[in-house]
């Protein structure tokens, strides 16, 4: 390895860790900590960002160790800046968690991470009739969109709620045609409804049917029904767009 190299990563190394990393000759303490501290905020300004609630319950101490301990431990393997929330919840979630904070804290944070991650992806509208009849066509669901399965009730989690059983929610997350992210509560029938129209091959009545021999439904023309007006609903919302033309 290359004098310069092997500069470059003891510094790193100090950096990332000051108390147990020693600080590379040559290299005066005053400015190594000063940069080492610009270096930090920079990286806590975006998850202070991404993650208000997780910093919120966790309170500003507790919050900013584990900022630190992800800036001493973790590697980001991506230059870019958006992606540095990602690889903190990555990170997080391979963390030992009887260290890391709540059992729930990893939902609860990829709960958070989610309204990023659906804002910034980058995809293309499909081909599709607005106007279609849902049951008899494939419905279409909008490109951005997460159907999402949590053991913890995240979206209730919040400084004065704190729970401590789990309590599973299906949520689906999408970002609707003004670009606004948006959170909607599904039950285990709903959720289930709209993983089989993820896989864009059944018609909504196909799909609603399919859903009643699941869950051995008595009366499958009450099941469509309901699917009916559930599929409208997630028309209104924005999660689907229509149908495939």
């Amino acid at each position: 390895m290359y004098a310069f190299q092997q500069f470059q990563h003891e510094f790193g190394r100090h950096l990332r860790d000051p108390h147990r990393a020693p600080r590379p000759a040559g290299v005066p303490a005053r400015p190594a900590a000063l940069y080492g501290e610009l270096l930090l905020n920079n990286l806590t300004g975006f998850l202070d960002a991404c993650y208000p609630v997780t910093r919120a319950v966790l309170g500003a101490r507790r919050w900013r160790r584990l900022q630190r301990a992800f800036f001493r431990e973790a590697r980001c393997r991506t230059p870019w800046f958006r992606e540095i929330p990602r690889a903190f919840l990555d990170w997080l979630l391979a963390a030992d968690k009887g260290t890391a904070g709540p059992a729930w804290l990893g939902d609860l944070a990829h709960y958070e991470w989610v309204d990023l991650a659906l804002d910034v992806m980058e995809v293309a509208t499909p081909a599709h009739d607005p106007k279609g009849d849902l049951l008899a066509g494939v419905p279409v669901l909008a490109p951005a969109l997460m159907n999402l399965a949590y053991a913890w009730p995240v979206q209730r989690i919040g400084p004065d709620y704190r729970p401590r059983k789990p309590q599973s929610v299906r949520l689906l997350v999408l970002r609707d045609r003004d670009d606004v992210v948006r959170f909607v509560e599904l039950n285990r029938v709903s959720a289930r409804l709209v993983d089989l129209l993820l896989q864009g091959s059944q018609t909504g009545g196909e799909a609603c049917r399919q859903v009643a021999r699941e869950i051995s439904h008595p009366d499958p023309a009450a099941v469509v029904a309901h699917g009916a007006v559930q599929l409208e609903a997630l028309r209104a919302a924005g999660a689907i767009l229509g149908i495939h033309t």
